[in-house]
């Protein structure tokens, strides 16, 4: 068989990429992915509560590790990244968080990134998500991947977290990925009342049959 693009890593980023090319029925596309893909009724993926467990093995996860740190008795740090299908996404506790608006400033200023800018960036923000309680200048309302905005009184840990940062001397943000991204607020995550908005559930659902 051939194809016109082979892309090599199913992860957030692969989804995209690959359900973006596919948007042109012209277009073939092999992506290809180590490991295979989450099961329906795996805790470890599908309850964000659960999130240490997954770093704890190797079926969704590469159990990468550093060189020996000198100055921390030769030890080996572990950089837990995921293997499957939505990549790290299968293991970073269900959470959505968009890049720092000030990196993507930063890269803007580099020669041949001056259409990085976050204010470029936005409009794509927007197009990938459905937020659940309503799109506005900073999220969308049409998108493949749902999006579940924390609710008050939910949890009472939670909100005494984030008091605690406030007393603290740090800023309430009520959306982590709106206006202001700093500070002690309530996270979005990638959930929904029928079944968790995966990235490769959202995004390669659009592009037709996945086949492990």
């Amino acid at each position: 068989m051939q194809f016109d693009y082979i892309i090599i890593g199913a992860g957030s980023a692969g989804n995209v990429l690959a359900t973006r090319l596919t948007e042109d029925p012209n277009t073939t596309v092999l992506l290809l992915e180590a490991g295979g893909p989450d099961y329906r009724f795996d805790f470890r993926t599908q309850m964000p509560a659960a999130l240490a467990f997954p770093l704890q093995g190797k079926r969704y996860n590469w159990a990468y590790e550093t060189e020996p740190e000198p100055f921390m008795n030769n030890r080996r740090m572990e950089c837990g990244r995921g293997k499957g299908l939505g990549g790290s996404s299968l293991i970073n506790g269900m959470c959505y968080i968009r890049g720092n608006a000030l990196d993507l400033d930063n890269w803007a200023q580099e020669p041949g990134l001056e259409n990085w800018s976050y204010l470029d960036c936005l409009p794509y923000y927007r197009k990938a998500e459905t937020r659940d309680v309503g799109e506005n200048d900073y999220h969308g309302g049409d998108g493949p991947v749902s999006v579940t905005t924390s609710k008050p009184g939910v949890n009472p840990l939670f909100e005494a977290m984030i008091e605690a940062g406030v007393q603290a001397g740090y800023p309430r943000t009520d959306d982590l990925n709106g206006y202001q991204q700093e500070g002690f607020g309530p996270m979005d995550s990638h959930r929904h009342a029928a079944w968790p908005s995966r990235q490769h559930r959202a995004w390669l659902s659009r592009s037709g049959q996945i086949a492990p």
